[in-house]
């Protein structure tokens, strides 16, 4: 069984992007990437960036979803589920995921795909019993966000989820 949604990726390191935002521009990349699919207006990802409290070393997700919040007050902004996360795919809407081996205390788990990264997740496969998560990885320097594939099985200790939904 597999869903994914078409969405247009972004790479983080994109010549819109400031220079010096680029090497943490993932959270913001990922929220102007998940907003334009919804069709909805958004701010650049310059402006992303000091909206939603982007720093040196990320986004943290308490920030991300306030500062979403405070941006998109109609919106159900939140952390879900992995259940939840798969049922919006379901629905049609991407979901923020976040991989994070630091702030979840997992430093030693040297399987996970990323050590600290947000993408939009826009899809899931399920193969041989296993679920198969399929995100935009926001590109890297001289390369464009391309379409990959995670087990979750090696990535749930550091994954976390957002759900943006319209009211």
């Amino acid at each position: 069984m597999r869903q994914q949604l078409i969405l247009l990726g972004k790479s983080q390191y994109d010549e819109s992007i400031a220079p010096n935002y680029r090497n943490s521009a993932c959270g913001p990349t990922t929220i102007h990437v998940i907003l334009k699919f919804l069709n909805e207006s958004t701010p650049s990802i310059n402006e992303l960036y000091k909206l939603l409290g982007g720093t040196k070393i990320g986004l943290f997700k308490w920030r991300l979803i306030h500062n979403l919040r405070q941006l998109l007050p109609t919106w159900d902004i939140r952390t879900c589920s992995l259940k939840e996360a798969l049922q919006e795919i379901d629905a049609g809407r991407p979901v923020a995921m976040r991989f994070d081996r630091y702030f979840s205390l997992q430093w030693r788990d040297k399987k996970s795909t990323f050590a600290y990264h947000w993408v939009p997740l826009i899809g899931y496969e399920i193969k041989n019993d296993e679920l198969w998560l399929i995100f935009h990885d926001n590109g890297g320097p001289q390369r464009d966000s391309q379409i990959r594939q995670a087990l979750y099985k090696d990535n749930e200790k550091v994954l976390s989820f957002v759900k943006l939904a319209p009211y």
